[in-house]
């Protein structure tokens, strides 16, 4: 199987591979750099940073990129600082702007406004349809094999069809996949790329510590789980102990707030719990993951990750 170039709008991919930007500091320059650099669309989570931080990362991505592949920003639509990190981006020029976890209305009249390209993360028809409608670019449809917080309990490849029929914009399918395979059975249902999260957070250029990393590695199927998320959606992670009391109900509520959130149940505070398992606290963070991710064994650098996938499709 060929492998089809991605075009966003007036922006062109050599590779169909379409990183997810994951929070809190897990996506950062390093990986998102390297994913360009291989042609791919490297993703900066800007959710939780601050907006020269933001702009430090941005550039640094770029330079990393060596003028090769996408490099666009993911922010969480239930943040705050929703408005104010999707302008520092826009402001910077980057290729794409990636939104998840809400639907953002005002995120299609900055992309104009600075000419930046808009690309939605939807898990239905109707917000396919309005999408494409207020002028994106193109859209990430996630399935609930996806990690991280939930649109959907739907399967990738059952709602695919759907909204393929519904747009005529680039649509990049998300949710479960990690290796070559999963990726050409996308693009083959229709796809124009496939969002890979789980493969880049187990490479050597995610920013996460090696002991999350390992925790990756030792997971099983049944380590699986959906929590529910203070942002209102459901989250899929690794069952931890900081999980399991989420889960049971007997997570101690937080005493202070940083009011990070639009809107926020005040179960835990999310931030703090995905920095913890960023920096390798595995027992008290929430460590989100993707319905595979126990399906990788190896921690790749992410040129390897390519080529791996490159091969494996080609024998398809």
């Amino acid at each position: 199987m060929k492998l089809p170039v991605l075009k966003i709008g007036d922006k062109v991919a050599e590779m169909p591979i379409f990183q997810g930007g994951m929070a809190i500091r897990l996506s950062t320059a390093r990986l998102a750099g390297a994913v360009a650099r291989e042609g791919g669309v490297g993703l900066v989570a800007a959710s939780g940073l601050e907006l020269d931080e933001l702009r430090q990362e941005i550039r640094l991505a770029r330079k990393l990129s060596e003028g090769r592949g996408l490099i666009g920003i993911n922010a969480m639509v239930a943040a705050r600082a929703f408005a104010d990190l999707i302008t520092t981006a826009a402001e910077e020029k980057v290729d794409l702007l990636v939104a998840g976890a809400g639907f953002s209305r005002d995120i299609f009249a900055i992309g104009r406004a600075y000419n930046v390209a808009v690309v939605p993360i939807v898990s239905s028809v109707k917000l396919a349809k309005i999408s494409e409608k207020l002028g994106a670019a193109a859209i990430v449809v996630e399935g609930t094999e996806a990690g991280g917080h939930l649109g959907t309990q739907d399967s990738i490849k059952t709602i695919l069809p759907g909204i393929l029929k519904a747009v005529n914009i680039p649509v990049i399918a998300a949710g479960g996949a990690v290796c070559g395979a999963d990726v050409a059975e996308l693009l083959k249902m229709g796809a124009s790329g496939v969002q890979m999260g789980s493969r880049f957070a187990a490479s050597e250029e995610s920013n996460g510590a090696p002991a999350l990393k390992e925790f990756y590695l030792k997971m099983t199927k049944e380590d699986v789980v959906q929590i529910d998320s203070p942002v209102g959606y459901k989250g899929r992670a690794i069952l931890n102990p900081f999980a399991q009391k989420v889960l049971d109900g007997t997570q101690p509520r937080p005493t202070t707030c940083d009011a990070c959130l639009k809107h926020c149940s005040r179960s835990f505070c999310i931030i703090r719990a995905l920095t913890r398992a960023q920096q390798g606290d595995v027992e008290t963070g929430l460590v989100f993951t993707g319905a595979n991710m126990w399906k990788i064994k190896e921690i790749l650098p992410v040129k390897e990750i390519f080529r791996r996938l490159k091969e494996d499709i080609e024998k398809i």
